[in-house]
C-alpha cells in the first residue's frame, strides 16, 4: 500500500513506517503531523486511485528530527575581470515517520426535525 501525496509543494510517495526527508517543517520533533493532500492512492501495486484532484485519505506521520543537507557551494566568474564569488548554503529538511494512510470521516450533522 502507498501513496502518493503533497508536502510544501512536492510530491512523495510514501507507504506505512517509512522514513522520509521533507522540507524543514514547523512542527517540534515527536509532535504528530497530518497531510491531506493525498493525490494517488494504491492498496495493492496492481490497482489505484487517482483523485480529481485530491482524495478523501489523510497520512499521518511523526516528526523525528530536523536536519541539515551537505553544504551545497556556488561559485560565480567572470573571466579576465577578476570577479569571483564563493557562496554555498545549507538545505534544512525534516526527517518524518509515515505512520498512517487513512480515510477521512466526514463529521454528520444530526438534524433533528423542528
Amino acid at each position: 500500500m502507498f501513496a502518493i501525496v503533497e508536502i510544501k509543494g512536492y510530491q512523495f510517495r510514501v507507504q506505512e513506517n517509512q522514513n522520509i526527508y521533507v522540507p524543514k517543517l514547523k512542527e517540534e520533533p515527536g509532535k504528530k503531523v497530518e497531510f491531506k493532500n493525498v493525490l494517488m492512492f494504491s492498496p495493492d501495486d496492481k490497482s489505484f486511485v487517482i483523485g480529481t484532484p485530491t482524495l478523501k485519505k489523510k497520512v499521518k506521520a511523526t516528526v523525528i528530527e530536523h536536519v541539515k543537507d551537505d553544504k551545497l557551494t556556488v561559485f560565480k566568474k567572470k573571466r579576465r575581470k577578476g570577479y569571483k564569488v564563493r557562496k554555498g548554503h545549507r538545505q534544512q529538511y525534516t526527517k518524518i515517520l509515515i505512520d498512517k494512510i487513512s480515510e477521512v470521516r466526514e463529521k454528520r450533522s444530526s438534524k433533528n426535525g423542528t
